[in-house]
């Protein structure tokens, strides 16, 4: 059964970056699976964020991060990563990475967190001067 964990979040100084880290078990390996990084500030709603195709296939990003968050794979250590660069204080949030599961676990399901079935528990990432 696929578990996952993030980690690398932190406070942050507007402009600055971040690598977050999400893990999968040992049992299950990442290669395959689709996995979406998604965001929840105090008071808003979840957001998808990115997420990339199994076989580090297609990526995604929403308008919000493009240009800015950078996903990506690194199957010897059975990760996926997000790169946030140039920080903002409403990138504050809760940072989850999640998956799909069943027929459809290869693809990115989009950004809509309905389509993802697997969560972490969530690493903070705060931005403020």
């Amino acid at each position: 059964q696929l578990q996952l964990v993030e980690s690398g979040g932190g406070l942050v100084q507007p402009g600055g970056s971040l690598r977050l880290s999400c893990a999968g078990s040992r049992g299950t390996s990442l290669d395959y699976y689709a996995v979406g990084w998604f965001r929840q500030a105090p008071g808003k709603e979840r957001e998808g964020v990115s997420c990339i195709g199994g076989s580090n296939g297609r990526t995604y990003y929403a308008d919000s991060v493009k240009g800015r968050f950078t996903i990506s794979r690194d199957n010897t250590k059975n990760t996926v990563s997000l790169q946030i660069d140039s920080l903002k204080t409403e990138d504050t949030a809760v940072y989850y990475c999640a998956a799909p599961s069943g027929s459809t676990y290869f693809y990115c399901p989009g950004l809509s967190s309905d389509g993802f079935n697997y969560w972490g528990q969530g690493t903070q990432v705060t931005v403020s001067s």
